[in-house]
């Protein structure tokens, strides 16, 4: 086995890579510029060594790789030290590729949205189908306590349970269910399919080298607006993942998608399932409960299995009944192993509870697009009622940094009854007019102590305290928590 360094080890990709190179038997260390938690105390708990900063000394002399991550591009001293030496480098999606995947079918999860609650959502099934998966998710899944793992074995050399290069089994008829006892013998690996380009060196999407068996497209928006110039340019992407899907392989797709429609347009060599709420598609739900938390799934009109679960909203309605057609494509039983999602928790950073302190309930959510913000308050409003919502934001993703996103900004927070938007002095566009336009009662601070301390004056008995940032916030969460309690 060899000695590794991960460039950019923090992020929850890289970290994922990270934990899989070590479970393979690598030794692994990394550097980052940023380190938080939940991925910086998965790293520490797998023992692996972690470096502040891209200074060129951090990176062993015996290292016999260097993985470097997309946050990273020429100019960075570790990058720049690893080229003048002639260091062996790759990216990390190469890396998974080239040394985690074959072997193995996967399932790759994509879309704008949801890629990461969807991720765990079908690997929970698929472990509660009893088929042991591996799989790399962008964020910490709390019934796995990891990010990535290998799951399964790959068989021995010399059996013949993995077919021969180049071969591969074919998923089950429609109908089969469980019954596709041709595909027990070769493991599973889910992995969260991130259209972001790879590295500096390879400005593919990262999702291209991963040549699912079966493709998840959850929905696609304009996003990513540092490296793609037009919602075209992401559907173009979207379109080389399409081509990689093999012909015996699924495609499952949100029906109710016009750009996905789109992108199916381009050409489509694979079977299709569609999803979504309209009953003519191959998969829909019927919601029982209005927030989300309850819903019945059908399958080509007949009802199949009713979930009832702790996830709030219609967008994770949607991932849920992305994950359920995806592992009836892999010859699960929908009806089986519905109900075990009654005990799934998610991802951290998803809606997480932080915790209650005098009568406030204060939650920490990854959020970076508009849409995703709206959709979550949505889902939130509907399970609180007439209860307060006060929403604490950081326009922390390169889209909204750059105010691609400043327009729809506004609107998305109409369901909030106050909002508190972190602007930092650094923020390239004006976040007066995004205040001005807020439905309730908004207001910018410069820093993280005033955000805290405006909220203390804004936050009562009976609040929903929402956090939303897909960055770390400086701890904001946790701090305002302690604050309360210690008030």
């Amino acid at each position: 086995m060899s000695k590794i360094h991960i460039l950019g080890i923090a992020g929850t990709f890289m970290g994922g890579v990270a934990a899989l190179a070590r479970e393979l038997g690598h030794q692994v260390e990394g550097s980052d510029q940023a380190v938080y938690p939940p991925m910086s105390t998965q790293l520490e708990t797998l023992g692996i060594t972690l470096s502040q900063g891209y200074l060129p000394g951090n990176i062993a002399g015996d290292c016999d790789e260097v993985v470097v991550g997309n946050a990273l591009s020429r100019g960075n001293p570790a990058v720049e030290a690893v080229l003048d030496a002639g260091r062996r480098y790759t990216s990390g999606a190469q890396w998974l590729a080239e040394n985690v995947l074959p072997g193995r079918d996967t399932l790759a999860v994509a879309g704008t949205h949801g890629k990461t609650t969807t991720t765990t959502i079908l690997s929970f099934l698929l472990q509660a189908a009893g088929r042991a998966p591996g799989f790399l998710i962008g964020g910490v899944a709390e019934d796995f306590g990891v990010s990535a793992r290998l799951g399964r074995e790959l068989p021995r050399a010399g059996s013949d349970a993995v077919p021969p290069s180049g071969a591969a089994h074919p998923l089950p008829p429609e109908g089969e269910g469980s019954n596709a006892s041709a595909l027990s013998d070769r493991p599973l690996f889910v992995v969260e399919a991130d259209e972001y380009d790879t590295a500096f060196f390879d400005k593919r999407s990262k999702f291209v080298h991963y040549r699912p068996r079966v493709a998840i497209l959850n929905n696609l928006e304009f996003d990513h607006a540092d490296i793609f110039p037009d919602v075209a340019a992401i559907q173009r992407q979207f379109h080389h993942l399409v081509r990689t899907v093999p012909g015996n392989g699924r495609l499952i797709v949100n029906g109710e998608d016009a750009r996905l429609a789109e992108v199916l347009a381009m050409g489509c060599w694979t079977p299709v399932e569609r999803f979504g709420f309209d009953p003519a598609l191959e998969w829909s739900a019927r919601l029982v409960n209005q927030d989300g938390s309850a819903f019945t799934v059908l399958h080509r009109g007949v009802a199949v299995a009713t979930v009832e679960w702790p996830l709030l909203g219609r967008h994770n309605v949607l991932n849920g009944l992305a994950a359920l057609a995806a592992a009836h494509a892999v010859g699960v039983d929908v009806a089986a192993v519905a109900p075990a999602l009654a005990r799934f928790h998610s991802v951290k950073r998803r809606m997480e509870v932080i915790g209650q302190a005098h009568g406030v309930t204060i939650y920490d959510d990854f959020a970076h697009h508009p849409t995703a913000i709206h959709t979550t308050l949505e889902g939130l409003r509907a399970k609180v009622g007439a209860a307060r919502i006060v929403v604490a934001m950081e326009p922390r993703s390169n889209s909204m940094r750059l105010g691609a996103h400043a327009d729809a900004l506004a609107p998305s927070l109409d369901i909030a009854d106050a909002v508190v938007f972190l602007a930092r002095p650094e923020l390239p566009w004006d976040a007066a007019k995004v205040i001005a336009a807020v439905r309730g009662e908004a207001q910018a601070v410069a820093d993280t102590d005033a955000l805290l301390a405006q909220l203390g004056r804004v936050a009562g008995d009976g609040d929903h305290v929402v956090f939303m940032s897909n960055g770390g916030f400086d701890g904001a969460p946790r701090r305002f928590l302690a604050q309360l309690q210690n008030g």
